[in-house]
């Protein structure tokens, strides 16, 4: 913008100054030898050095100053020289004077527009940081070098459950969650604390939540300050617990079912020996044998009390149970949760999904520990090899969709023997493949190993949403 108000300030000027030239010559030419008016040149040289360029200023100056020693008073040829040689250095020296104090003024100008749109930049800045804050539903706060908070958001007095109308600014952080308080005591001679913390907060009416905190430290002119990120996690480890409590008691009924399932088999081989000796040695009446018998019956009972019906699945889920959800973010958490274990042995995961995964009918919790299952028992298996690899993948077909885990592992030995529970040899007890198994079929789904040349594999039928409920519920959906 302002080298386009140059240019027309030239256009405007420059006419102006060859005209007043002319006229300083033709003054200076009419007054003749009675005087010189050599000094009115200074005024063309002022003029045109708010426009020209330095060496355009000494071009100008030299051009005045020839004009004024050819219509100068006669004299000695070194004095005229020397006049000639003081008039361009007064003229260039005036007109470089003019375009320093021209040029200083343009860069002032711009300074003072670029300062001037900093701070607009800046305001808009802290305006949307305040909006931000203010609008969070996380807790965001200040805390001072002596514990008190500086500044808090809505969301913090919301968290700390406040009084309406009431701030946590000026009140002490450790009353709300010590775990600042302590972090304002440590040295930060290292150029800060920047870290993670959960921990236990407590609001003003006394009552204690889980608190997911992210805060740094830094130090400005009145001391070291604390800022922090306060998120309640205590719905979400509500939530947490109460998921791994119906899978714990799903696996213990698994546990169970497969205890039961043992028992009844001794019970049964036991009442096959009872048989025979009743009949070869003829003991009906023995007191002490039918205590036996009596707690054989027993026995045979008490592996039948709290077991499912014989026509349900061991640790079926019910159908109102079930999620229609899609398997990538399964997949997504098995990724994260495996992935660095294999690093850690330097082996490889291939991953081969479809562009598109389908939704399944499952519980996301439990399919993620099967998943985790088979992946940790190809975890071991390939501890030993000098090839540490695992493939994961996805094949769609119109009902069901089959996830594949396949490892470079020795193998195994005894597949009919997979998935018996109890299982001598194995790792845990012996009924991690039993569980995962049982909670498969409880999906409608189901495990099996599938044999191969080398390695192992693992495959996991799913069922697939069909098409139809999905848009049924997209174009009905649910009220809340």
């Amino acid at each position: 913008m302002i080298a386009s108000l140059l240019a027309i300030r030239k256009s405007r000027v420059l006419p102006f100054v060859a005209a007043l030239v002319t006229l300083i010559a033709m003054a200076d030419h009419a007054v003749g030898n009675r005087m010189s008016l050599g000094v009115l040149y200074v005024l063309p040289m002022m003029l045109g050095s708010v426009v020209l360029a330095p060496v355009q200023i000494v071009f100008l100056s030299i051009l005045c100053s020839s004009l004024r020693s050819w219509f100068d008073l006669p004299s000695p040829y070194i004095e005229m020289l020397l006049r000639f040689i003081f008039a361009l250095i007064s003229y260039s020296a005036c007109g470089l004077v003019v375009a320093a104090l021209v040029r200083n003024r343009q860069v002032a100008v711009e300074h003072l527009q670029r300062i001037a749109r900093e701070q607009a930049l800046r305001r808009e800045a802290e305006e949307q940081l305040k909006t931000l804050a203010e609008s969070s539903p996380a807790a965001i706060l200040t805390v001072g070098g002596d514990g008190t908070v500086v500044a808090a958001n809505t969301a913090a007095s919301e968290m700390f459950a406040l009084p309406p109308g009431e701030s946590l600014r000026g009140r002490a952080i450790a009353g709300y969650l010590p775990v600042l308080s302590d972090a304002l005591q440590i040295g930060f001679e290292s150029g800060g604390l920047k870290t993670t913390a959960q921990c236990q907060g407590r609001r003003d009416n006394g009552e204690i939540f889980l608190a997911n905190t992210w805060f740094s430290s830094y130090k400005i002119e009145e001391g070291t300050r604390l800022a922090a990120i306060v998120v309640d996690s205590s719905e979400e480890m509500r939530e947490h617990e109460e998921e791994n409590l119906r899978q714990m008691m799903r696996g213990n009924l698994i546990a169970a079912s497969a205890v039961s399932h043992e028992v009844r088999n001794l019970c049964s081989a036991i009442s096959v020996v009872s048989l025979n000796l009743r009949e070869k040695h003829g003991l009906p009446f023995d007191e002490e044998f039918q205590a036996f018998e009596s707690l054989l019956r027993g026995l045979e009972k008490v592996a039948a009390i709290g077991l499912r019906s014989k026509d349900t699945l061991p640790g079926a889920t019910p159908e109102d149970e079930l999620q229609d959800l899609p398997l990538q973010p399964v997949l997504d958490d098995l990724r994260i949760v495996i992935e660095s274990e294999w690093r850690e042995i330097d082996g490889e995961i291939h991953w081969r999904l479809p562009a598109v995964t389908p939704r399944i009918l499952a519980d996301r919790h439990g399919l993620l520990q099967a998943f985790l299952n088979l992946a940790q028992n190809s975890h071991r298996a390939v501890r030993q090899s000098t090839k540490r690899e695992l493939h994961i993948s996805v094949d769609v077909d119109e009902r069901r969709a089959l996830v594949r885990f396949r490892d470079s592992g020795p193998g195994i030995s005894s597949p009919e023997r997979l998935f018996q529970p109890f299982q001598p040899g194995a790792d845990g007890s012996g009924l991690g493949l039993y569980v995962s198994r049982s909670v498969i079929r409880g999906y409608g789904g189901e495990l099996r190993y599938e044999p191969g040349t080398s390695g192992s594999c693992f495959a996991v039928e799913l069922q697939i949403v069909p098409h139809d409920d999905i848009d049924d519920n997209e174009e009905h959906p649910s009220e809340c």
